[in-house]
């Protein structure tokens, strides 16, 4: 039977998009909202809204005990969590499948299994899965990294075992900065995850980021979604992402979505969630990074390649439902790229920029879709991450793909925030952008070291090129009319104006 009624334990554009996918199976909707939120978008959007606190995330949005109270005192029979926030928080999952409430998401032994690094590198080599040279338990001191990262060879990557999104994290190139990067990457580590351990792998050089969609019920089948290129990033996080990845051949296709497949049956996944894989560009080969045991940001390329709504998806399969169709019947057609607009401060670091929106226009026309948690007069607040929206494209070919992504960038306005639309811009014209040869490291390589402005005369060179010929054409015209204006002894010096 399908759900009734689901809380959505989560705002902006992402709430926004659980909304529309409840109204098209016909469930009703209830948002929750902090303080800041109150007039947001997902607040108007869905059938039913609640307050649930102040605007701090941790008070609001963070606030286990008193989503799941709502979600009982509502009748709600199922609880979404989007990303981010509590989505992979296996102490929430455990408390909501207690209270008789669905999840509508995996179980919280998989996503507890999944998301302590360490121990998800041990089952998916047992599984046969390739892991990136490394250690499969925590490094216990100072004493065995040091050890350790001679035996595997230098550089390193430290990683924090219960962490992600680039927290805990440090390159390593020689063994005098082993110490003190590992002193800092379990410090960090302790902060953001309340767990200081470490994990060592082999650093690998100029990598690509591929990831596998994949989708599970609870009758055993698990399919595949294919895979998204997710390697255009900045602070270790994505900023576009297309679909098929242009930097495999159909092989390593193959190869790396069985492994997805592979990695969902061997911890007994159940809903959505996504493979993450580092592709080595000088091997070919590719290793298991991560699983992100949730709906991604990035999950409406896969949908606009492989037509299927992942998000109805999801609730149907938290319903008792099985997957509607078999892995045969899966497939890639025409290519797809989503750009994250961002509010923030492309020359100052990618600083977040706060304020009121005061005018939203979205791109619009076939094949364009835009995903957004902001309208007129939304405020942008210090409390919550910068993402505004994302453009999604999708066209025939990743050539006819990145120019109408890029016409609709160029028509995307808004004004109140600085956004990265110019940065989005910039990188669609990148050569490397354009010939798939970028990797993770694209942003740092090409972009930082023309900060805080010289990248922008690349991104302006054919705004300059245009403003000259069109300067040139204007010329040639006023002269045209000054001549015409002395053979016929009339005065049109009105004419010459509308020029100057």
């Amino acid at each position: 039977m399908m759900i009734g009624k689901i809380l959505i334990a989560n705002r902006g554009e992402i709430a926004v998009r659980i909304i529309k996918a409840c109204k098209e199976l016909g469930v009703k909707s209830a948002a929750i909202y902090s303080d800041a939120d109150a007039t947001a978008l997902h607040v108007k959007l869905a059938d039913e809204a609640y307050h649930i606190g102040k605007s701090e995330a941790s008070q609001s949005y963070l606030n286990i005990e008193k989503i799941i109270t709502l979600a009982k005192e509502i009748g709600a029979d199922a609880i979404h969590p989007g990303y981010g926030f509590l989505a992979e928080n296996a102490k929430f999952i455990e408390q909501v499948e207690k209270s008789g409430i669905k999840f509508i998401g995996p179980s919280a032994k998989a996503v507890e299994l999944m998301g302590e690094k360490t121990s998800a590198r041990r089952l998916m080599k047992d599984s046969g899965v390739p892991i990136v040279p490394g250690t499969t338990e925590p490094v216990k001191s100072f004493e065995e990294a040091e050890e350790l990262a001679g035996e595997i060879g230098y550089p390193i990557m430290l990683k924090a075992a219960a962490g992600g999104g680039g927290k805990g994290m440090r390159k390593v190139e020689s063994q005098t900065e082993l110490k003190s990067s590992f002193e800092r990457a379990s410090n960090e580590a302790l902060k953001a995850f309340g767990n200081a351990d470490i994990y060592i792998e082999k650093f690998i050089e100029n990598p690509k980021h591929i990831e596998v969609q994949v989708l599970a019920d609870e009758f055993g089948n698990t399919v595949h979604l294919f895979e998204r290129e997710c390697s255009v990033q900045r602070r270790h996080q994505k900023i576009i992402e297309e679909s098929p990845s242009p930097s495999i051949n159909e092989e390593t296709r193959r190869q790396i979505t069985s492994a997805a497949v592979k990695a969902a049956k061997a911890v007994h996944y159940k809903n959505a969630g996504t493979v993450e894989f580092l592709y080595d560009t000088a091997s070919k080969n590719f290793y298991f990074l991560e699983m992100n045991t949730r709906l991604q940001v990035e999950h409406p390329v896969t949908e606009l390649v492989t037509r299927t709504d992942i998000v109805k998806e999801q609730i149907k399969i938290a319903s008792g439902e099985k997957l509607g169709f078999k892995q045969e019947e899966v497939s890639q057609s025409g290519h797809a790229i989503e750009c994250r607009i961002y509010a923030e401060d492309t020359e100052n670091n990618f600083a977040p920029s706060t304020g009121k929106i005061l005018h939203h226009k979205i791109p619009m026309g076939p094949g364009v879709r835009v995903d957004t948690g902001i309208d007129l007069h939304s405020e942008v607040s210090v409390y919550y991450d910068p993402m505004l929206a994302k453009l999604i494209v999708w066209d025939v070919n990743r050539n006819d793909a990145i120019k109408r992504m890029t016409e609709a960038l160029k028509n995307y306005q808004i004004a109140g925030v600085t956004t990265n639309i110019d940065l989005l811009l910039w990188v669609l014209r990148h050569e490397k952008f354009l010939n798939s040869t970028f990797t993770i490291n694209f942003i740092d390589e090409e972009l930082l070291p023309k900060l805080p402005t010289e990248w922008k005369k690349e991104l302006y060179q054919e705004y300059e090129k245009a403003a000259i010929l069109l300067a040139a054409i204007l010329k040639d015209e006023k002269k045209r009319l000054h001549v015409s204006s002395n053979n016929t002894g009339t005065n049109n010096s009105w004419e010459l104006l509308k020029y100057e």
